[in-house]
């Protein structure tokens, strides 16, 4: 075979490595709730491994800042404060404005247009009202928008930051008694992208993670409230 264009290596994760992934989708999704603990004789039995590498998965997600080690308590799935919601979308934002701003530089007009495709499957989410494929989306925009900068350290940081997003977006539902509003925050950062416009498209970033540090810092509103509006 001379032409060898377009080949990617191979890789083999380990042990290790799927069973933390498996253990993130967890967390990201809700099935491991904050506070709940996590003990290594079970998740070894269920997944029909030995203690070692779910000891190592488990660290791994220590480290990341998704699991807590409590000393003669165990390790639990951490909560997280308001604080901490703070922390993570002002980390998040940072990062996504670095991905952008190499985005611009390399020529934006694909990137853009490649964002506007997701801003239209959270349309279609918005317009079956399906608020889990709306988060879905939501996240696979900021996720797009991060892996097209090609950075595989921003990437990195970009995933464990989604990660921690998704638990934060559980709190989000309700939250917004128009979800065209989502929508059109996540247009204009794609349009911004798609036209090159540095200073817009950095503006709007801000915006969207002020607007949603705004929902999620207040109080969920009651139903008749939501419904009285």
């Amino acid at each position: 075979m001379k032409n060898r264009e377009g080949l990617q290596p191979i890789t083999q994760e380990s042990t290790p490595t799927l069973i933390a992934a498996q253990l993130r989708a967890h967390i990201s999704d809700g099935s491991l709730a904050s506070g709940s603990q996590l003990v290594e004789m079970d998740i070894a039995g269920a997944l029909g491994v030995s203690r070692g590498p779910v000891r190592e998965a488990i660290q791994r997600l220590t480290q990341e800042g998704l699991l807590v080690s409590i000393r003669n308590r165990g390790v639990f799935v951490a909560e997280i404060s308001d604080a901490d919601i703070r922390d993570i979308y002002e980390a998040r934002t940072a990062v996504e404005k670095a991905a952008a701003g190499l985005l611009v530089d390399a020529g934006p007009l694909a990137a853009g247009q490649a964002l506007l495709s997701k801003v239209q499957d959270m349309e279609a989410a918005r317009a079956r009202n399906d608020s889990e494929a709306m988060s879905e989306a939501d996240i696979a925009f900021h996720e797009k928008l991060v892996a097209m900068a090609s950075s595989p350290r921003l990437s990195r940081m970009h995933g464990t930051l989604l990660t921690e997003t998704r638990m934060c977006l559980n709190r989000l539902e309700g939250r917004y008694q128009d979800e065209s509003v989502r929508v059109a925050e996540h247009r204009q950062i794609a349009e911004s992208l798609r036209d090159g416009d540095r200073e817009l498209l950095m503006q709007r970033l801000d915006a969207h993670k002020d607007d949603a540090l705004a929902r999620l810092l207040t109080e969920k509103p009651a139903v008749a409230d939501t419904l009285s509006a």
